[in-house]
């Protein structure tokens, strides 16, 4: 046992209920559960338990993990650190603005700060869940902006050398939904992110809308500048629509939000899906399909669950989202996808992939 400050979130003797701090609401208990306030702390003791070679799971919102039913069998540290340092820099002679933010705090309250203190950047990517700290393992993104747009550096604990270090955007090996952080999983301990954002000082300094449900949802015209505050409402308006914004009471919410990365496959491939196949091109020759009208088209719909009386069913408003009805285990939700997996392989041949970490459990 490690001689730190530990949190058991209404458990009692060994063992800290994990489930309560994800947002699948899933998962056995940590053997033991640190919550890491400073950086001091989180280093020390991942360090210590790396010494005793103790297995480390690192928590931030718990909005991109499936944690086993048995728990996790060592230390789970918590990140907990906050602060937001502003500066504006005129970097690049266009009214820069660089926040310095905690890997402890929640992303959307970053996003909604930004966004009152009229800078642009970072709206559209307003509403997804978790810490600031998980954002750059996933390279979150959404409505056609990724966070490595906007990316300065990441901060860093580096497990394998011991040292702190500061990667900027071509260390962090950044790709869709992909990042050098998730390649290495384990051995980085993220304490803090460095974004670069832009003041909103005229029209022109506002980003413009492409994504068709921005442009139905802002009744403009695809192109049209919309400043950032509109922009964030209205992609609050569309997550909320398919259950993509988390809420305690609406189980359709309590997910991974999605589940399976959008597949890339050969172009071929692609070109024998039916012609209403919504998919795009990437590198390579190679094409990115949507996740979402392969599950549909496999004949999985909305609200669906292997049993009539499942706790795990795909989200009423989203088919990419597998919820927690209320009762499910991590064991139900995996069925449900292994289900879906199956459904999409032998009416496609495409394979999906998981998007969350998986914890003491597997597809």
């Amino acid at each position: 046992m490690c001689d730190w400050p530990t949190e058991q979130f209404g458990s009692s003797g060994p063992g800290a209920l994990l489930a309560p701090l994800t947002t699948l609401r899933c998962g056995g208990p940590a053997r033991e559960l640190v919550t890491a306030t400073t950086v001091d702390t989180a280093v020390s003791v991942v360090s210590d338990c790396d010494d005793r070679r103790e297995p480390v799971l690192l928590l931030g919102g718990g909005s991109n993990v499936v944690i086993a039913d048995d728990g996790f069998p060592g230390t789970v540290v918590r990140m907990a650190t906050g602060g937001v340092e502003v500066t504006d820099t005129d970097r690049n002679g266009d009214d820069s603005v660089r926040l310095v933010v905690a890997a402890g705090e929640t992303w959307d309250r970053v996003v909604a700060r930004s966004v009152d203190d009229q800078l642009t950047g970072l709206e559209f990517l307003s509403g997804i869940p978790g810490s600031v700290g998980a954002a750059p393992v996933q390279n979150i993104g959404a409505y056609g902006a990724e966070l490595s747009s906007v990316l300065e550096t990441v901060a860093a604990f580096d497990r394998r050398d011991r040292q702190l270090v500061d990667l900027g955007p071509a260390e962090c090996g950044f790709e869709y939904r992909m990042s050098r952080f998730k390649r290495e999983r384990g051995r980085w301990l993220i304490t803090q992110v460095t974004l670069m954002l832009r003041r909103v000082t005229s029209p022109d300094d506002m980003a413009e809308i492409t994504h068709p449900d921005l442009v139905n949802r802002l009744g403009v015209a695809k192109g049209e500048r919309v400043s950032p505050r509109n922009i964030r409402q209205a992609v609050l308006m569309v997550r909320r629509s398919k259950g993509m914004v988390l809420d305690v009471a609406d189980h359709d919410t309590w997910s991974v939000g999605s589940f399976f990365l959008n597949p890339v496959v050969a172009s071929d491939v692609a070109r024998r899906l039916p012609v209403d196949a919504p998919y795009r091109p990437v590198d390579g020759g190679r094409v990115r399909v949507s996740a979402a009208w392969l599950i549909e088209a496999s004949g999985i719909e909305k609200g669906w669950g292997v049993r009539e009386d499942a706790a795990a069913r795909i989200s009423t408003r989203h088919s990419l989202a597998l919820t927690n009805r209320g009762g499910a285990t991590t064991a139900d939700i995996l069925e449900l996808a292994r289900a879906v997996i199956a459904a999409v392989q032998e009416r496609f041949g495409i394979t999906l992939e998981p998007e969350p970490n998986l914890v003491g459990c597997s597809l």
